[in-house]
């Protein structure tokens, strides 16, 4: 449950703009999570968000630069050990089959790694598609994707 309301707190504020707690735990009672303050303000620390300035002059939620390359391994790891059912590849396209509701999730996990080898990634609602430069690198994605998933 936590792997997957943490998944949902980094879609939510990539998609939106989060200026206060009370407006994420809107948010994901919105989509059917129920939280309580404690445990938001226990999940921004544990995923390392800090409040950046808007263009608006305002702040929003965002994933620290400096913390990123730190906690992302660990992250993923607990996203797609919570959401992701498949995966293969076709030359360089990777396709992700994940729990309802929570492709958009992983995407943005592994949008946070920005990998060098990646042009892009696409997520509808179970499916997600990450475009790889060449077919060498989708299958390097995928065998860490194993690697992720075996990890007990």
């Amino acid at each position: 449950m936590k792997a997957r309301r943490q998944a949902e707190i980094l879609a939510i504020i990539q998609e939106h703009n989060i200026e206060t707690q009370d407006q994420l735990l809107e948010k994901l009672r919105e989509r059917g999570m129920q939280s309580t303050q404690a445990t938001i303000s226990r999940d921004i620390k544990e995923l390392h968000l800090v409040k950046e300035l808007t263009g608006q002059s305002t702040y929003k939620y965002a994933v620290s630069e400096r913390k990123t390359s730190l906690n992302v391994a660990g992250r993923l790891n607990n996203i797609f050990k919570e959401c992701v059912t498949s995966f293969d590849y076709a030359q360089n396209i990777v396709v992700l089959k994940t729990m309802p509701g929570l492709a958009s999730a992983a995407c943005s996990a592994i949008d946070a790694m920005h990998l060098p080898s990646m042009v892009g990634s696409l997520a509808g609602d179970d499916t997600a598609i990450l475009i790889m430069r060449t077919t060498q690198n989708a299958e390097e994605l995928c065998q860490e994707i194993v690697k992720m998933l075996d990890k007990k």
